[in-house]
């Protein structure tokens, strides 16, 4: 079973429930290749080069910087990042409601499930279906890492989605674009055109069916590497070990004296911490919860941009 991104509670008004943060994508179905060297086969390594020396650097050597002018950086202590990163980690905490269809797609990026924790099926099954009767949706912030995130939590048949959102501060105002405005009387068309496109739409559409639509170029391009295969042969390479299964367990709370107390109180009360010792540890996606600290040491430095030795590429630390 997949290890969870994240796990930590889901809270609105004073009620906590503990979940789990699973991934609503599959892994990259893309076809990813290997650059190998043709005299032998061997793998090519991606190597970390120092831009001036062409020396490679070890990973402990490699520190953070922020690149503020060309050629000049501040270079960021780890307790810099973690400072500036918000106290809670194990919950996400639900502003508000809005209606489902008020947002437009450009807000969503990617799919989470929340999956709830044992003996959290009750107050997984009560948010799911007030807001399928209401027909709203959460608007939430999840700090994963070190990196706050808004959030939608969004009802999907038996199914709570955790759907990752982009501030208005990352979208491109459509506006900024050359894009046709008025009356389609100012363009020419007639009601004739407008009637045949529509009859058009109607011919073609039908249910949703997702089944339909498959990666035709992944399929071809996967029959393709099997044939090479056959004809060369393979390189194998060691699998990886299982991963352990996660869980967490949870109290038994009186949801209606929580709602009662909530929607009296109008204001939220930060979520209790009852799932920090269960969650999650997958260190590819999550770092340890830590409390903020006020220090922040940065040193500054401003050095001149690389001379060209046509020998190496320069990598910067993100």
């Amino acid at each position: 079973m997949p290890r969870p991104v994240w796990s930590g509670t889901l809270s609105f008004g004073l009620l906590n429930i503990p979940v789990s943060l699973m991934s609503g994508e599959k892994p990259s179905a893309d076809i990813s290749f290997r650059m190998l060297d043709g005299r032998n086969n061997a793998p090519v390594k991606y190597e970390r080069v120092n831009a001036e020396t062409g020396e490679e650097v070890p990973w402990k050597d490699i520190v953070k910087a922020y690149e503020y002018e060309k050629g000049s950086f501040v270079v960021l202590e780890p307790e810099d990042i973690k400072s500036a990163a918000p106290e809670s980690h194990d919950a996400i905490d639900v502003e508000g409601f809005v209606d489902a269809e008020a947002i437009g797609p450009q807000y969503f990026e990617k799919p989470y499930v929340l999956v709830p924790q044992k003996k959290a099926e009750k107050g997984y099954v009560l948010l799911r279906e007030a807001l399928q009767k209401t027909g709203r949706i959460g608007i939430a912030r999840v700090v994963i890492r070190t990196r706050e995130s808004l959030c939608a939590v969004i009802p999907e048949d038996n199914a709570l989605l955790l759907m990752m959102m982009r501030y208005p501060g990352e979208l491109v105002d459509v506006h900024d674009y050359s894009i046709p405005e008025g009356a389609r009387g100012d363009y020419r068309i007639t009601p004739k055109e407008l009637e045949f496109s529509e009859q058009l739409i109607e011919t073609m559409s039908g249910d949703w069916q997702p089944d339909q639509y498959k990666d035709e170029f992944r399929t071809r391009l996967q029959k393709v590497i099997k044939e090479r295969m056959e004809a060369h042969g393979v390189v194998r390479r060691k699998t990886e070990a299982p991963e352990a299964e996660e869980g967490a367990a949870t109290n038994v709370v009186d949801f209606m004296s929580l709602l009662q107390q909530s929607i009296a109180n109008k204001s939220r009360t930060p979520a209790k911490k009852t799932a920090k010792a269960h969650r999650g540890e997958d260190a590819a996606d999550e770092e340890p919860a830590r409390p903020a600290t006020k220090k922040t040491a940065k040193r500054a430095t401003t050095r001149k941009p690389a001379k060209k030795t046509g020998k190496t590429t320069r990598r910067k630390s993100a």
